[in-house]
């Protein structure tokens, strides 16, 4: 499955999906215990981690009937890499913006 930006920055833009992955970059949990940690169904926290897991940004193992989700940071690190290169486009652009500045004064 090929994973875009798209599916990483709309995973990243729940707040609580935010916390559930910051929680299994930690440490890996069950979807239980996550569910236990927020005023919502469990069912509605399994939607969280599907999205999160769609994301590739959490993977799932099982242990005995539990499922324990963990934090993956490699789609993380893909999208530093993504705004970073934005990042150096923008400074770049300032910068032409900068030189023209100073020559129109000159």
């Amino acid at each position: 499955m090929v994973v875009g930006a798209d599916d990483v920055f709309h995973a990243l833009a729940d707040a609580t999906r935010r916390d559930i992955l910051t929680r299994v970059i930690r440490s890996g949990q069950s979807v239980s215990e996550l569910a236990r940690a927020y005023p919502m169904s469990f069912a509605a926290v399994q939607k969280h981690v599907a999205v999160l897991e769609r994301a590739a940004l959490v993977s799932k193992t099982r242990r005995g009937r539990e499922q324990i989700v963990h934090g993956e940071v490699e789609p993380l690190r893909r999208m530093t890499r993504l705004l970073d290169g934005y990042e150096a486009l923008w400074r770049q652009r300032a910068a032409g913006i900068e030189q023209i500045l100073e020559e129109d004064e000159q």
